[in-house]
């Protein structure tokens, strides 16, 4: 029988990038978000199946057929997994499953099932902040970024301590155009975890923004949270992809108070000398 996964990885998608959770997985099995794998949604379509397995054993207990199910999604066989995550759920529904079951769905894209079993999730366990957080993306997946920040918000307050949730709500806010709102919430993740803008980019497959600009304006944004933290490396990293996504205001660097530390570093005027080019 298939052996047990660990599912502690955050699934990073959209909008510049949304973390989401299987409880234990930022998707999730235990309530913590370690830095994990994340995967992330393509745009594409799933993978081709591959020869089917054999049907779910009834006689397989739930931790049993959902072991399986793990097996398969890890394989990318997401429809084969939703067998056993069914058959499991049937003998012992729990939220964990119900967000496994809403995360295959999401890679099959079908938001609208996938949303029915985060649903699903939250009614099973309120108190579990993962199904919040993966029904927020739904939301945010629809422009309908309001109710996106409920959701994420409510997550936020069952879990105080994650940052995922608080990067989630600023990616909300910063997809919807309010930036002060996002700066506000990515600072609130920066200082639950300095590492977070670093550990999605590196985890997961970063979607696209909606535009260069978007891109831009959020580069220079973790620019000047870094600068103020004196993480000069990493603030120089985003104020070079900040210029590449043809950021307009970059001397705003020579007025903003984050950066006058930076100002006497050689690499902060090579950069700024090279002014490098948009590559949009």
């Amino acid at each position: 029988m298939a052996r047990l996964r660990s599912w502690n990885f955050l699934i990073v998608m959209c909008c510049l990038g949304v973390c989401l959770l299987l409880p234990g997985v930022a998707l999730a099995q235990s309530p913590q978000t370690s830095p994990p794998t994340p995967s992330a949604i393509p745009p594409s379509t799933a993978p081709a199946q591959v020869a089917a397995p054999p049907a779910p054993d009834p006689s397989d207990s739930a931790s049993q057929l959902e072991a399986e199910g793990d097996d398969l999604r890890a394989e990318k066989r997401f429809l084969d997994a939703l067998d056993y995550y069914n058959a499991a759920l049937a003998k012992q529904p729990s939220a964990l499953l119900w967000n496994k079951q809403g995360m295959s769905y999401l890679m099959l894209q079908h938001p609208d099932k996938a949303a029915k079993s985060f649903d699903h999730a939250i009614h099973f366990d309120k108190k579990a902040p993962e199904g919040y957080n993966n029904r927020g993306y739904i939301e945010q997946m629809k422009k309908r970024y309001d109710k996106a920040i409920k959701y994420y918000s409510k997550a936020a307050s069952l879990r105080p301590t994650d940052a995922v949730f608080q990067y989630n709500i600023g990616s909300a806010y910063f997809a919807d155009h309010n930036y002060p709102k996002a700066a506000q919430a990515y600072k609130a993740a920066f200082t639950l975890d300095p590492n977070i803008f670093i550990r999605v980019s590196r985890t997961g497959i970063m979607a696209q923004a909606t535009s260069p600009e978007d891109r831009a304006a959020f580069s220079f944004m973790v620019a000047k949270m870094y600068a103020r933290a004196g993480d000069v490396d990493h603030s120089l990293e985003y104020l070079r992809k900040a210029m590449e996504n043809g950021y307009k205001k970059i001397n705003e660097v020579y007025t903003d108070q984050e950066f006058a530390s930076m100002r006497t570093d050689k690499r902060f005027e090579e950069l700024m000398a090279q002014r490098p080019q948009s590559i949009q």
